[in-house]
């Protein structure tokens, strides 16, 4: 990661874009698209694969501190969602005795980030944490509201809140994102009082990020093959992607570039689901991967691929990845 005067200066270019005029986004086009395939506006992220060292401490932990519920279990993997609808958000695989995370992590998962339905949930969230004494790093990126944690087995999670696009701002052709102190107390006094009951109906998966050893292998990859639009590609050793304008459904970043990636005998991310609207797209897509040299598994309803750092990108049609192999494929896979 680059030095801190960097991340400073970065970080004041943003104040001073976010200071802009009102709906300045709104006559403005911003992100750089793919030459080939690109993907639709309407995808939505599914549930994310983890491989955990032991279910029972993860379920606990999820339950407990992030406030989700468990949508179907067994023996060794289990599934969970927010209260209130049965969207699949986390899937856990046990490899007993799986090997945490070090703190400068590995090349792989750096986090993945579920989306409160609204700033008072993210509100109600932060007071929930203090409550327990969970700690907890908090952030404001001008385009959203963010607190991050670290399950049991030491692998990122964020839980945020978008601004409204309305808010957004974009200079130069790129949005503009930072890494400022999150105003905490603003945050808590949305909520009204009204306490923290779990993960609120509406809460999806809204993006993921990863850590990866060199930013252009990932534009390979996902832009250039995936279809991802490039939003923001100046901020200190990441590239943010999306489709549909949104700030990113995909972060990478190179600031563990000399870590080892995460194998088989590690806690880590399996796979993550891309819901795609129509078989055209999910073709599409596939096909775009493959004609870039990628190995493609081709599936009834979904086909999926491993990037360069051995994550499974599964591609699905939306409303039929809710549970598909739990209680197939999880952590016996080798990371390719």
């Amino acid at each position: 990661m680059k030095g801190a005067k960097d991340m400073k200066n970065y970080n004041r270019r943003g104040e001073e874009a976010r200071r802009g005029s009102p709906g300045a986004s709104a006559s403005r086009t911003y992100g750089v698209t793919p030459k080939g395939y690109q993907l639709p506006d309407d995808i939505r992220l599914g549930r994310v694969s983890l491989q955990v060292g032991d279910l029972a401490r993860s379920l606990a932990y999820y339950q407990r501190v992030l406030g989700l519920r468990v949508l179907d279990q067994s023996a060794s993997s289990a599934v969970l969602g927010p209260h209130g609808d049965d969207t699949p958000l986390v899937e856990l695989h046990e490899l007993s005795g799986a090997r945490p995370v070090p703190l400068r992590g590995r090349l792989g998962l750096y986090h993945f980030a579920i989306l409160l339905p609204d700033r008072p949930a993210l509100g109600r969230f932060v007071a929930h944490l203090a409550s327990i004494g969970e700690y907890a790093g908090m952030s404001d990126h001008y385009v959203s509201e963010a607190v991050y944690l670290t399950d049991p087995d030491g692998l990122g999670i964020e839980v945020y809140a978008d601004r409204p696009r309305s808010m957004w701002r974009d200079e130069n052709g790129q949005l503009v994102m930072a890494t400022e102190p999150l105003d905490v107390q603003s945050v808590v006094a949305s909520a009204g009082g009204v306490p923290w009951t779990g993960m609120p109906a509406g809460t999806t998966m809204g993006h993921i990020h990863l850590f990866v050893d060199d930013i252009a292998r990932a534009t390979a990859f996902y832009h250039d093959g995936l279809g991802f639009a490039k939003t923001v590609w100046n901020y200190p050793g990441a590239l943010f992607m999306s489709a549909g304008g949104y700030h990113h459904h995909l972060g990478t970043n190179t600031w563990a570039a000399s870590a080892p990636r995460a194998d088989a005998r590690d806690a880590r991310l399996l796979e993550w689901v891309i819901d795609l609207p129509d078989t055209t797209s999910l073709r599409g897509a596939a096909r775009s991967l493959e004609e870039s040299g990628h190995a493609v598994e081709w599936g009834e309803d979904s086909a999926t691929v491993p990037d360069p750092w051995g994550n499974r990108v599964r591609l699905a049609l939306m409303g039929r990845s809710a549970f598909a192999d739990m209680h197939g494929k999880g952590s016996s896979d080798e990371a390719d």
